[in-house]
């Protein structure tokens, strides 16, 4: 990080976030895609003309919302959990209707609380995520998806009916646990052998609240300021002195009451503090 560098805000952070999601997003969506078109082209049950002309409309509507996603903006932060639930639904269907997986979709509750955009977004994603994973291990042939509102979390229920071998451990539920704690949710994985797989998630239904920058919650005067961004940039004391136009031991006073304030045991401590 350069000397000149600024203590990250919570806007800057939230972009990266959104952005990190669009991402995440758009990548499901092309696997679950690509998946659909293998399985529409792997069909016995239609002919090569049939299976062609299928895979050509597929693509063709996969590449017309992924521009309506791109040039659009979202006109609301809030999704009723029937109309996200219904998405999801849309998301699957080409695998379902052309693959060989039965999936049995649960619907919540029509008077379920609206869900903030973040955890819409991520439910649908981990959805998605863990019916590639099934498919992925070639066992299992059928998937019961439920969703349901208990007022303060949307609690996601995904099952299956494969070998029963799936653990936390899995490096396929990896993707869907990092959503999960993003979310400060939490995930549980259980299994039968022979009888298949469970994942059962809580997603609260208000986003974790950022924390507080910490230059905006420790009061901290202008100079403590600038010791505090050279501290962070790795400026040792006779460096920060130099910049600054001060004494090493004014460096040292200010240092000292910037650990002090903040409760930090060391300088490493310190900038760790102010970089989260």
């Amino acid at each position: 990080m350069s000397a000149d560098a600024e203590v990250p805000t919570p806007a800057s952070r939230r972009l990266v976030l959104d952005h990190a999601r669009v991402v995440a997003e758009q990548a499901d969506r092309h696997a679950v895609t690509l998946e659909s078109m293998l399985a529409i082209l792997r069909s016995i049950r239609l002919d090569d003309t049939a299976a062609r002309t299928m895979a050509i409309d597929l693509a063709t509507t996969a590449l017309v919302g992924l521009r309506m996603a791109t040039d659009q903006q979202r006109t609301s932060l809030l999704e009723p959990v029937v109309g996200a639930f219904a998405r999801l639904r849309n998301d699957l269907r080409p695998l379902v209707r052309f693959g060989d997986l039965e999936v049995q979709f649960v619907e919540p509750p029509t008077t379920g609380r609206a869900l903030p955009g973040a955890v819409a977004h991520a439910a649908r994603a981990i959805v998605r995520s863990a019916v590639l994973a099934f498919v992925d291990k070639g066992e299992t042939t059928k998937v019961r998806i439920q969703w349901d509102c208990d007022g303060l979390n949307l609690l996601i229920g995904i099952r299956d009916d494969g070998q029963g071998d799936l653990t936390a451990k899995d490096d396929s539920l990896r993707p869907i646990a990092e959503r999960v704690s993003a979310l400060d949710g939490t995930l549980s994985v259980s299994a039968t052998p022979g009888w298949g797989s469970s994942l059962d998630i809580r997603l609260p239904l208000d986003p974790p609240a950022e924390p507080e920058p910490l230059v905006d919650a420790v009061e901290f005067s202008a100079r403590e300021r600038e010791v505090l961004k050279l501290v962070v940039a790795g400026a040792r004391n006779n460096a920060i002195a130099e910049q600054l136009g001060i004494s090493g031991n004014t460096v040292k006073f200010h240092v000292s009451n910037l650990l002090r304030k903040t409760g930090a045991t060391s300088r490493a401590e310190l900038a760790a503090l102010a970089r989260s």
